[in-house]
């Protein structure tokens, strides 16, 4: 499971230095691709192959569904952690979440998520305040 918020630098060749906490999931193959909120979703070659099971399930007939599943794969990169445990984003990605040189590195349970850390930090100052004053259960059975 991914917890927890790191900050790593990204350097000059598109590299990232994965999280020591995540480094074990990921070390032997992931997969990163564009997420909602213009971040990027990791996930683990395991996880992300049970996401495209679970995606597949959509009906062909559902614009929709084909929309996501183009925009989703289409994006997809998947990457082994060197010895450094680096991996590269790809331009396109890194262009598609605003990524310069300092990162926000959340985990999100199945996935971790990479951000650039001004835009995580404003979507974090925006989405604290809400999440106090729910009243009402979001995730049924959770509370």
């Amino acid at each position: 499971m991914f917890l927890g918020t790191f900050t790593p630098k990204l350097d000059e060749k598109g590299r990232l230095i994965l999280p020591a906490k995540f480094r074990t999931e990921l070390s032997d193959g992931l997969v990163m691709t564009r997420g909602q909120e213009r971040c990027l979703y990791v996930f683990s070659e395991q996880e992300f192959a049970s996401m495209h099971e679970r995606i597949r399930q959509a009906p062909i007939t559902s614009k929709q569904g084909r929309d996501y599943l183009r925009v989703f794969l289409s994006g997809a990169h998947a990457e082994t952690p060197d010895k450094q445990s680096r991996v590269t984003i790809p331009a396109a990605l890194r262009e598609y979440a605003g990524l310069d040189r300092d990162l926000a590195v959340i985990g999100a349970g199945t996935r971790a998520e990479i951000w650039d850390a001004e835009a995580w930090q404003r979507y974090l100052t925006e989405q604290e305040s809400a999440f106090a004053e729910i009243e009402e259960e979001v995730i049924p059975g959770m509370f």
